[in-house]
């Protein structure tokens, strides 16, 4: 399937799902996460007109820079960074959603210039062992220290559920992160307008859009996967 033909579809389930919730489609952004697939499918998805785009690894990122300028696209890193990596991604990136440790927003300090770093605070929400991020009773003392890194602008939130066909599960992970994100903004943080909710992929999306997502992080759904002959 061509990017233009999965973006068709990714689109329509946006549309329908935006309906059943009576949000406004334009509150959705869809970011094409490229982690598996070749700079020139990544050059695809920006030629279909998606601007956001998404690598889980330094390395991806970089890899997909040498040929895709910086200002061609919004650059996201999804994944886990390493505290030693930082160095390598800041002023090459817009977004950064995994930020769940203090030990590297102290980097990230460390690393800025002059301007702040729009980063999303990863929570476990699921509990599930296997999965980074916060414990949301770890959240509320997290976000107070942040207060200290006026480098890092507190973007929003990011959660993945489960992997699994439980649906209810699924919609109750990214209803209590929407219900997070809205608890940090009744407070009214001049560093953490936390107006962002990262959370849906290719196969949990949609519930994601009637949930409050406002970005939604899809790869083998709208890109493919390379790596299985997708």
């Amino acid at each position: 399937m061509t990017v233009a033909v999965n973006l068709k579809q990714v689109n329509e389930q946006i549309q329908q799902a935006c309906l059943r919730s009576k949000r406004n489609v334009s509150d959705v952004t869809v970011i094409a996460v490229t982690k598996y697939v070749s700079v020139e499918r990544a050059k695809e998805a920006l030629a279909c007109g998606i601007h956001n785009l998404a690598e889980n690894r330094r390395e991806g990122l970089l890899e997909k820079q040498t040929e895709i300028a910086r200002d061609q696209a919004v650059w996201h890193l999804i994944g886990t960074l390493q505290t030693r990596k930082v160095k390598d991604v800041i002023g090459k990136i817009d977004y950064f959603h995994a930020l769940d440790r203090l030990k590297l927003a102290e980097e990230i300090q460390k690393r800025m210039s002059d301007e702040r770093l729009k980063c999303l605070i990863e929570v476990n929400v699921s509990g599930e062992e296997s999965k980074h991020g916060l414990s949301i009773g770890e959240l509320d003392s997290f976000l107070t220290r942040l207060a200290d890194f006026p480098a890092i602008e507190v973007a929003g939130l990011m959660t993945m559920a489960p992997n699994t066909a439980d649906t209810d599960l699924i919609r109750s992970v990214f209803r209590r992160l929407r219900e997070l994100r809205d608890s940090i903004q009744e407070r009214q943080l001049s560093y953490a307008p936390c107006t962002e909710l990262s959370m849906g992929m290719s196969h949990d999306y949609p519930i994601a859009v009637e949930e409050g997502a406002t970005f939604v992080r899809i790869g083998t759904a709208l890109v493919g996967n390379e790596q299985k002959g997708s």
